[in-house]
């Protein structure tokens, strides 16, 4: 799995339109706090007990198939760094993880988007 900072995964993203970019993050996260442009929602962990989504391959698989670059985004980089190390066990081969996710690490007051992430480095996003 390769690691690229949210900057170079939007170069990437414009680079490889065969590529496809999922959101692993809860479904109420990427509806309400918002979500790149263009990423599909695949939950990792989902319900109120956060457990692992049992469709989560399938439904990759369905998405991309084993020949398409598949592009994981999360909160801050740690959910998507998990659901790709588990694709590749899984046999996908050009997995990517979006460091520091869609808002970042948190800062000394326990804020995110202040420090890096998609939102804090302005790449497009929306809000549903």
């Amino acid at each position: 799995m390769q690691h690229l900072t949210p900057r170079e995964t939007y170069d990437f993203l414009r680079e490889h339109a065969d590529a496809v970019f999922v959101d692993c993050r809860s479904e109420w996260e990427f509806l309400f706090v918002g979500h790149p442009v263009g990423a599909i929602l695949i939950p990792w962990y989902e319900g109120e007990n956060w457990d692992l989504n049992p469709r989560f391959l399938g439904e990759v698989r369905i998405a991309a198939s084993h020949n398409r670059p598949v592009v994981l985004i999360c909160r801050s980089g740690n959910r998507s760094r998990e659901a790709g190390t588990f694709l590749e066990q899984h046999g996908f081969t050009d997995v990517y993880n979006v460091k520091y996710g869609f808002e970042g690490e948190l800062d000394e007051q326990h804020h995110r988007s202040t420090l890096n992430g998609w939102r804090h480095d302005q790449l497009p996003w929306e809000q549903c």
